[in-house]
């Protein structure tokens, strides 16, 4: 809790099933080939890069009121992975994540695979390329956002939705 300045290289977070919270309130944090297994790992996270690491199913809302993170070769899992979080980069990442990526701002994503329903609600200053989304009701409520080379397998999309363009992509 609190870090800063620190890397967090090679380590799991697991225990009770009551346990939760690794990283929150951190700062100018590398981490690279964790294993996250507890609730909430990433709260309040300023300045992050997370690499080749892995948050299971049973890490509940993984990244909430963060800023400035990148996720490259991640694996995502849980409900909420991604909320109320801004200037986040998603690199050659995997989500099955129901509810994710809702209230957030400044996500850019390349080679990203997520699975899971209402995907980016609310969000805004997005863009993707070689986004493969299979779900269902996404990017309802979303402003100015770009997709590029893209597969959305999805349906009731884009409702109630501003300043979208989708290119050279199958919806």
């Amino acid at each position: 809790y609190g870090v800063h300045d620190a890397e967090v290289l090679h380590c799991t977070f697991d225990g009770p099933a009551d346990g939760e919270s690794a990283l929150k309130e951190c700062g100018n944090i590398r981490v690279e080939d964790c294993d996250f297994r507890l609730r909430y790992p990433f709260w309040h996270v300023r300045n992050a890069a997370v690499r080749g690491s892995r948050m299971t199913d049973t890490c509940r809302a993984a990244l909430w009121y963060d800023n400035d993170i990148l996720l490259e070769n991640c694996t995502l899992g849980g409900i909420k992975a991604l909320r109320e979080c801004g200037g986040v980069t998603l690199r050659d990442t995997r989500a099955v994540s129901p509810e994710f990526g809702w209230f957030c701002r400044n996500v850019n994503g390349t080679d990203v695979a997520l699975t899971g329903e209402y995907p980016f609600l609310h969000s805004r200053e997005m863009e993707f390329l070689r986004l493969n989304l299979t779900g269902k009701y996404s990017f309802q409520y979303v402003e100015n956002v770009v997709i590029r080379d893209s597969n959305l397998d999805t349906k009731d999309a884009f409702w109630h939705s501003k300043n979208v363009t989708v290119y050279d992509s199958t919806v």
